[in-house]
């Protein structure tokens, strides 16, 4: 349970910082904005086509009397616009992150830079990095389908099918968000995708309580555009924590020690903290990218590894 509220207290510590920083905030916003405004326009001229779509799909249909030949032909443009409403909500965080590519990355620069221990990111051209950003994101949508087609399946099993198969598929979805999102952070310290996933698997709970409130603000686009540089900048702060730095390990052991005894100082006022994620036990056993030590804290591990 702890877990699952330091994944929710990296939503607040994001949000909080890009309120901080408003110009990155809206810098942040651009690639969710210029995706929606792509989306718009491409539902607009699916609407306004599905008519014909219908028509184009049911020649069978053109000798039918009314109201059945209007019935069919109506449900099915329904279905068409339906169906293309819901990939664009499935794709709209991945195709954002790959349009923001580029922006998100000097956000999540300017995150670690301002919290100290940066890490030396991948000497890699822009064309790479895209590459990459789109095939991994190929990889988390093939995944996130074979977790969807059976929930899909399941989802016509009488009462498993309106409880169980819902809550599953949140589950599921929030876990890959967290994956899209920390992406760019894990990126930079030069962890692959395959070892992201495994990491974000053994802090389950962090990665829940990261992404599944994610996935349900995210259901309003409008949402997705004003919250998407404060997820960002949340992931980056998990990723952090996570994958630490060796530079930053005494930078981060000073200000622990600066803010034992009150709230975390930022521009010289005192600003309340949300209780971070307790690294003191050990590392993800087999992290090879965990370089700096975990903090030392007097008593008995309260948070095991499982």
């Amino acid at each position: 349970m702890r877990d699952l509220a330091a994944g929710m207290g990296y939503l607040v510590k994001g949000q909080r910082w890009v309120g901080r920083h408003g110009r990155w905030w809206a810098f942040g916003m651009l690639p969710a904005l210029l995706t929606l405004a792509g989306y718009a326009v491409a539902l607009v001229f699916l609407g306004g086509w599905s008519d014909d779509l219908a028509e184009w799909a049911t020649p069978f249909a053109d000798g039918w009397g009314s109201p059945w030949q209007g019935l069919l032909r109506t449900a099915l443009a329904a279905v068409v616009f339906g169906g293309g409403l819901l990939i664009s909500l499935i794709t709209f965080t991945a195709v954002t992150l790959l349009v923001g590519q580029p922006f998100y990355e000097s956000l999540c620069a300017k995150v670690d830079e301002s919290e100290g221990g940066a890490p030396t990111p991948p000497d890699v051209p822009l064309w790479r990095e895209l590459w990459t950003a789109a095939r991994d994101s190929l990889f988390v949508l093939v995944r996130v389908a074979g977790f969807g087609i059976p929930l899909f399946v399941c989802g016509f099993i009488p009462v498993v099918g309106q409880t169980v198969v819902p809550a599953a598929g949140f589950l599921v979805s929030g876990f890959f968000l967290a994956v899209e999102l920390t992406a760019v952070g894990l990126q930079r310290r030069g962890v692959p995708q395959r070892e992201r996933i495994r990491l974000l698997r053994a802090r389950l709970g962090l990665s829940l309580g990261f992404g599944v409130p994610l996935i349900l603000a995210f259901l309003i686009p409008l949402v997705t555009v004003l919250a998407m540089p404060g997820a960002v900048a949340g992931a980056t702060l998990l990723a952090r924590d996570l994958v630490p730095v060796e530079e930053g390990a005494e930078d981060a052991e000073a200000g622990t020690e600066a803010g034992a005894d009150g709230p975390e100082a930022v521009g010289g006022a005192a600003v309340p903290d949300v209780p971070p994620y307790d690294r003191s036990g050990p590392p993800v056993p087999g992290n090879p990218y965990a370089s700096a030590p975990p903090r030392a804290v007097a008593g008995p591990d309260p948070h095991p590894t499982p």
